[in-house]
């Protein structure tokens, strides 16, 4: 099978590249100009050059190809240009989805995020069908995520073979950015996290989602959406977890929401406004943390295979990498 890869120099990208060489898969990987290719170390597969923002630098790349993986996201809490994280996510799947259909690609995998669906505050666990809008977007990421998402509906409604897939928090080695998850796992490590807020995240081993990843080639239905979770944990929970790993105090102060949206504004403000640089902290990561991000894989467990399995040997696998890769002492 010759798979176009989106993404492959990202985390979950990169995964999802070997996981389809294991399955013996001919890649064709789309690269910028300015990636760092490191992650594709060992990979193999043609790696084209091009942009999702500029579809003719990679359209010839489709031809022949039997199906597309399209994981490569703009995934940031915090943009200075906010068009561009649309352009990439929203117009970059749009125009993605329409060359595939030129090209004749028989079936399309498009990675969403979690991120599409509509949280509460009280934990409740959602799942595929809990009702959600776009007004229950948080923030340029999540409005653009569910904006791309809304295409591959679109797209599958018209007749082309798009499975959604709609990871939780992916963990595991190979966080090379890192992703705003990994960046907690980075700051605990460098004891930079005094304190926590009551939230909650669902954490789920990135080999199991890129493992579902190819599963969803064969089994998946077009149109629907698969969420891929592992464990409901307040992020307290996740916290100790790391503490019972590493032997790194975990924090015992919990702060209320309204100190951490002032310190947030203030890094935003002073950080990245005047300074120019990203913040350790944003507004929009504060308004998405007042809902705890529980969600179910049931569906994808009945359809795909998908497995919900511990994530305690995945967060120590993270660790153990950014320790051996310099993020951490």
């Amino acid at each position: 099978m010759k798979v176009f890869l989106t993404g492959a120099t990202g985390f979950v990208g990169h995964h999802v590249a070997k996981a389809l060489v294991a399955q013996g898969a001919d890649l064709r990987l789309l690269v910028r100009k300015s990636s760092n290719l490191s992650n594709l170390d060992g990979i193999p597969g043609d790696t084209v050059v091009g942009d999702l923002s500029k579809p003719d630098s990679y359209a010839p790349a489709l031809a022949g190809c039997d199906a597309v993986l399209h994981v490569a996201a703009d995934y940031r809490l915090w943009v200075r240009d906010p068009d561009e994280m649309y352009r990439a996510n929203v117009d970059g799947t749009r125009d993605l989805l329409k060359l595939a259909r030129e090209a004749r690609v028989g079936r399309v995998v498009y990675t969403s995020s979690v991120a599409t669906m509509a949280f509460r505050k009280d934990g409740i666990v959602v799942n595929e069908d809990t009702p959600v809008t776009i007004d229950d977007m948080v923030g340029h990421y999540k409005r653009s995520k569910f904006l791309a998402e809304q295409q591959a509906i679109a797209a599958a409604q018209d007749g082309q073979q798009v499975i959604i897939l709609n990871p939780t928090t992916p963990i595991g080695p190979n966080d090379a950015k890192p992703t705003p998850t990994g960046r907690i796992f980075v700051d605990f490590l460098n004891r930079k996290f005094p304190a926590y807020v009551d939230t909650g995240l669902n954490l789920v081993d990135v080999n199991e989602i890129a493992r579902t990843h190819v599963a969803a080639l064969s089994v998946g239905k077009p149109g629907r959406r698969y969420i891929l979770g592992g464990e409901n944990l307040t992020l307290k929970q996740i916290l100790d977890k790391m503490s019972a790993i590493t032997g790194i105090p975990s924090p015992t102060t919990k702060i209320p929401f309204a100190i951490a949206a002032a310190y947030a504004f203030f890094e935003e403000t002073i950080t990245g406004k005047i300074r120019g640089k990203e913040p350790r902290a944003t507004l929009e990561e504060v308004r998405m943390g007042r809902k705890k991000m529980f969600a179910s894989s049931a569906r994808a467990q009945q359809e795909l295979g998908f497995r919900i399995i511990p994530v305690y040997p995945a967060m120590r696998a993270a660790i153990e990498w950014f320790r051996a890769n310099g993020y951490a002492p």
